[in-house]
């Protein structure tokens, strides 16, 4: 390889490296849903809690955990993790 070579292939693995992270962060940040699976996009849940009481808002964040039935739901800065039967997670 010439040297001109070895510059094109340089930048172009420093463009790769920066365009992922600008979209880890940008999802991170800005994005309601998971990172790998963007698939899924929620605006509001439903939450049922242990005492009764039923939490109903905008989703901030949302995520699941593979080969589990658990979902971390961020409701107006509160964070709850419960099972998948206690949540219901809307796309409006």
């Amino acid at each position: 390889m010439n040297g001109k070579t070895k510059v094109i292939i340089a930048i172009v693995v420093v463009l790769v490296i920066l365009i992922a992270s600008f979209v880890i962060y940008w999802e991170t940040t800005h994005g309601n849903r998971q990172l790998i699976d963007t698939k899924y996009r929620f605006d509001r849940a439903i939450i049922a809690l242990p005492n009764g009481q039923v939490i109903d808002g905008k989703v901030t964040s949302w995520l699941d955990y593979q080969d589990s039935d658990a979902v971390q739901v961020t409701i107006n800065g509160k964070t709850y993790l419960t099972h998948y039967a206690n949540v219901c997670l809307i796309d409006e």
